[in-house]
């Protein structure tokens, strides 16, 4: 496996140019970073002379520092890569001005090791572009759909980047979709489901989790899966209209089944039980009246004990509420208990 330089497979970080391929991904032009002049009342204002030095200065740091390596004074190995870096700069991370106080130094040059092993999260793509937002905020510009979850795993990471967080977070909250469901169903599954002083702790609750290292933005992306779960995505896909006729019906058949519905019952056929539940019981799970979204949650349980469900030992069921928990629960509730195992009876 060949060791890539600041991202960049070259023999040199002045070697690097714009259109070297690194990591599977294309080195971006980056956004320009001169001044413009703003518009006010429909006149142009030239900006201030400080301004437009500052702005300088940061392009050469991004430019000259982060993309080429120049006068670095620390070497930061993660994974495969090796990044020619700068200590003043990366002491602005709290995780990485930890790793070079308790690092040795070879001369004047600090050589530090990020062991990413345990954070699968944390992709090599999200790694560099949070080390570029340590130098520049011209790094915003490379955070996509496609990578801002690993993004935002490593902003939180290294700490200290709030802006970067958020703006990455918002990106992952307007990418899910029905095409990435599925990605993000998997995301949530992995989230360790909030303490509760009461119930017996689990054996497990100790281990780190994969998701651990997003703190407080993995509860509110596991929010925003459910949103669209419970609010979004029944209006999405048209739940209770009528399919368009694709095949002539039968014979005696007056309308066409409910495409929505059948579409709604596929995605939470695939929906880990904590969440399918939370949905099912909300109130704001609207499909109409009580007993329709009773019909739709046994249809579901049915579709779930050939995939989801299948081989768990668990038994899902639904059942209609009624007294204290109704109002709570939409006037369903969904549960779920081991089945029992079969006894045999061996004879003398």
């Amino acid at each position: 496996m060949s060791t890539m330089i600041n991202g960049y497979g070259g023999p040199s970080n002045g070697a690097a140019t714009a259109s070297v391929v690194a990591d599977g991904y294309t080195n971006q032009t980056v956004p320009s970073t001169s001044a413009s002049a703003p518009v006010a009342n429909g006149y142009a204002h030239s900006p201030s002379l400080y301004q437009m030095h500052n702005e300088d200065i940061v392009s050469h740091l991004y430019q000259s520092g982060f993309q080429t390596g120049n006068y670095a004074d620390t070497l930061l190995h993660v994974r495969a890569t090796v990044y020619r870096l700068h200590a003043l700069t990366l002491s602005r991370s709290p995780y990485l001005a930890h790793l070079m106080s308790t690092s040795p130094q070879s001369g004047s040059q600090h050589i530090i090791y990020v062991n990413l092993d345990h954070e699968p999260e944390v992709t090599d793509e999200g790694f560099h572009h949070a080390l570029a937002y340590l130098y520049s905020g011209a790094a915003l510009a490379n955070v996509r759909p496609e990578n801002a979850r690993g993004v935002l795993a490593a902003a939180c990471l290294l700490g200290r980047m709030d802006d970067l967080c958020n703006y990455a977070y918002e990106i992952c909250r307007q990418s899910i979709s029905l095409e990435t469901l599925s990605s993000w169903l998997e995301f949530v599954d992995a989230i360790p489901p909030p303490s509760d002083d009461s119930s017996t702790p689990n054996i497990d609750q100790h281990q780190h989790s994969r998701t651990a290292v997003f703190g407080p933005y993995a509860q509110r992306l596991r929010e925003d899966v459910f949103h669209f779960l419970v609010v979004t995505l029944p209006n999405l896909v048209n739940y209770g209209g009528q399919a368009t006729p694709t095949t002539p019906l039968p014979e005696g058949a007056t309308q066409h089944s409910d495409a929505g519905r059948e579409t709604l019952l596929q995605v939470f056929a695939r929906v880990p039980f904590d969440l399918f539940k939370a949905a099912i019981e909300s109130p704001s799970f609207q499909l109409g009246s009580v007993h329709s979204r009773f019909k739709f949650a046994k249809d579901a349980i049915e579709l779930r004990k050939q995939g989801i469900a299948r081989g768990t030992g668990a038994e899902e069921t639904v059942v209609l509420a009624f007294g204290g928990n109704s109002t709570q629960s939409g006037g369903v509730l969904v549960t779920r208990k081991m089945r029992r195992r079969q006894l045999w009876k061996v004879n003398p």
